[in-house]
């Protein structure tokens, strides 16, 4: 059966004149308000005007295909599918679907698995997928992949040595993803466990027991969002006296807003008025090492054949 691999992301807005659509776009349909939109607006202009998300996304789906032609000693289609900008899902399976790719093995560019974030990207590939008569296969989460954990782990242990030597190992890993509606949590959602299984291991990989969870971006709404929340934990480190901080965002795969101007903006910022030594880990993006760990992810998917009648939007959960 001809495959192919469709690889989602979250989009972002190629300019600032796209963010208005895109903004609408992440609302349901539903435009922002004007004061809405101009915030929206000026953090997109607080990082240099655009996110380089989009190029990365398309870097990452480059180096993908070339390390599956490589492994495989022949061509995979790999489409790149994006959850509220061009090129949309629907996009990415349609030109999988002219490639001739009857299975697409989905992977979703965000390690954690939840009914809000995943399950959303697999409803929607799925349905374009059984449109397109093909069969879709997703890789609901991977958040343990060994070689993901490894390069969190270098990339901790290389800011720890921006701090002293006699302070380092009071210096604490801070884990972050983006945070949900605290009402996953009631539906047995496996998002904040597995976070905190990936920091456990990268923690332990790492050789650091100073470690704890936070949450980061939370939405702008009524309802009560997973915490405790990044800025929050920023403050009570630094009133406790701790000698610093790593922020290394797990739950995201490639820089864009909110690693761009929530963590490096935001929280480097109040760090600094709290006079808290602050670091960040870098993001995987198109590192060679990522993209191993992201080929290495589809061939061990490839190995494992799906039920033969299984319907596009009844997928056995996939477990790495």
């Amino acid at each position: 059966m001809p495959e192919g691999v469709l690889l989602m992301a979250y989009g972002t807005p190629a300019s600032l004149a796209d963010v208005e659509p895109y903004y609408t776009h992440i609302r349901r349909g539903r435009p922002p308000e004007p004061d809405q939109l101009a915030e929206l607006i000026g953090r997109y202009e607080a990082i240099g005007g655009s996110s380089p998300l989009l190029e990365i996304s398309h870097s990452q789906a480059d180096g993908l295909r070339t390390r599956l032609a490589a492994r495989l000693g022949g061509y995979l289609p790999v489409e790149l599918g994006m959850k509220h900008a061009p090129p949309f899902i629907e996009e990415g399976v349609r030109a999988l679907k002219r490639a001739g790719v009857r299975r697409a093995i989905g992977v979703v560019l965000a390690p954690h698995y939840s009914k809000l974030s995943v399950g959303e990207y697999r409803e929607r590939a799925a349905r374009a997928a059984e449109e397109e008569g093909m069969q879709l296969d997703l890789v609901e989460h991977w958040h343990l992949a060994p070689g993901y954990v490894e390069l969190l782990a270098g990339r901790v242990r290389e800011r720890l040595q921006s701090f002293p030597a006699s302070t380092r190992e009071r210096v604490e890993v801070l884990f972050t993803a983006h945070s949900l509606p605290v009402r996953i949590l009631a539906a047995g959602d496996p998002y904040p466990a597995q976070l905190r299984e990936t920091a456990q291991s990268v923690a332990r990989c790492a050789g650091s027991e100073c470690w704890s969870v936070a949450w980061q971006s939370a939405g702008r709404t009524s309802e009560e969002w997973i915490g405790p929340d990044i800025t929050q934990v920023i403050r009570e480190r630094a009133a406790a006296g701790s000698p610093g901080v790593i922020v290394c965002p797990a739950g995201f795969t490639a820089d864009h807003l909110e690693i761009l101007y929530d963590l490096d903006v935001q929280c480097r910022a109040l760090a600094a008025e709290l006079e808290l030594p602050f670091e960040r880990t870098g993001s995987p993006n198109a590192d060679p090492a990522f993209l191993d760990v992201l080929a290495e992810i589809v061939l061990d998917r490839r190995r494992a054949p799906m039920p033969a009648r299984a319907s596009p939007l009844q997928r056995p959960k996939v477990m790495l």
